[in-house]
Parts: structure tokens; C-alpha cells; sequence
């Protein structure tokens, strides 16, 4: 499969937003599962969030209200943007689109 790319990451300060995009180089339509991980230093990677090609969408407790995950099919692009940022979000952030990773994209909040 061929590997989706991650892009959006960076620093911010606590309280700040940040949009992450994953873009897949074939079509997303037919793939059901699409997700946004994390995983911090000296931390197991965990999911953030879960849409399925039904929309249906899933999220860690830790995100719930402050996270978004979204997809375009048009463009190949699963997204998640991220509100109300806290230094505890600090961690690379890896896309998967059905059973391919992406590289990762590293996410530092901090004032």
C-alpha cells in the first residue's frame, strides 16, 4: 500500500489550534477505516480519532470536545483539527488510512 503523508504540525501555544491533513495518494473513497494516532516520548502510540466512510466518527476521551476529524473524498485528504490545545497533546501525530501508516508529524504544544 502506498504510504499517506502527513502535514500541519508544529508549535503552538497552550489554548492555540492546529489542523493536521493527511493526504493519500489513491482514493479514500472505498476505504472504510481512517484514523489519527499519537504517541509521545517513552509513550505506546493510541488513537485520537476514527471516522469511517459512513462519517462515523470516534474519539479518545482526552479529545472529546476539542478535537475534529474529518475526510474529502474529492481530495484523497483525511483531517483532524485540533482546538483548546494542552501541553499534554504534545506528541507525533501519524494518519492511517486503512491498514497504511504515514510517516508522522510532530505536534508540540508549549508556551
Amino acid at each position: 500500500q502506498v504510504q499517506p503523508v502527513e502535514s500541519g504540525g508544529g508549535l503552538v501555544q497552550p489554548g492555540g489550534s492546529l489542523r493536521l491533513s493527511c493526504a493519500a495518494s489513491r482514493s479514500i473513497s472505498s476505504i472504510y477505516g481512517m484514523g489519527w494516532y499519537r504517541q509521545a516520548p517513552g509513550k505506546q502510540r493510541e488513537l485520537v480519532a476514527h471516522i469511517t466512510s459512513g462519517g462515523s466518527k470516534t474519539y479518545a476521551d482526552f479529545v472529546k470536545g476539542r478535537f475534529t476529524i474529518s475526510r474529502d473524498n474529492a481530495d484523497n485528504t483525511l483531517y483532524l483539527q485540533m482546538n483548546s490545545l494542552k501541553p499534554e497533546d504534545t506528541a507525533v501525530y501519524y494518519c492511517k488510512t486503512g491498514a497504511a501508516w504515514g510517516p508522522g508529524t510532530q505536534v508540540t504544544v508549549s508556551s
